[in-house]
């Protein structure tokens, strides 16, 4: 049995209209929002052996500041193929992970995550920003992941449920 962790990054800014989308920042409710995130995967006991990342800057910007509440203490992935992703994308990135890694934990974009919780659980939920989702993936080895695996979402947390 497989974790897989479904991050979408927080709260971005549109402050400067000329920031190409790629590039936007976190807002500070944002940055707040990926800390409460990172301290709830903590005290859930879900820190993840593998963090992997959209390349934008708010994702990034998303998994670091929950790397760092949750204190996960490896390197952060970040990869291209998180960005404006099919769900195979993910499951080519995640068939890759070491089968050590028992919890890995991904951070992207809408509507792309909300596409690949649906694809491994049949679950049709809304990820606002920072939104969680604790999938349980009936595999052994990353290898055998599948864009449709038969996956469980146990949990699904957002901020303000936090609040």
């Amino acid at each position: 049995m497989k974790t897989l962790l479904i991050l979408r990054h927080a709260k971005s800014s549109w402050k400067c209209e000329d920031l190409a989308d790629h590039d936007r920042p976190l807002k500070k409710r944002g940055e707040q929002a990926a800390t409460l995130i990172g301290e709830l995967i903590r005290k859930h006991d879900l820190t993840p052996q593998r963090i992997i990342s959209s390349t934008a800057r708010r994702a990034l910007n998303t998994a670091q500041l929950v790397a760092e509440a949750c204190h996960y203490e490896e390197h952060i992935i970040a990869t291209r193929a998180f960005y404006q992703a099919e769900p195979e994308d993910f499951v080519e990135v995640l068939r890759a992970l070491d089968d050590a890694d028992e919890r890995a934990m991904i951070v992207g974009h809408n509507p792309d995550l909300e596409m690949l919780l649906e694809s491994l659980t049949g679950a049709m939920e809304s990820l606002p920003t920072a939104a969680l989702a604790q999938v349980a993936l009936p595999i052994d080895a990353w290898q055998e992941l599948e864009e449709d695996t038969p996956g469980k979402l146990v949990h699904l947390w957002t901020p303000s449920s936090q609040a």
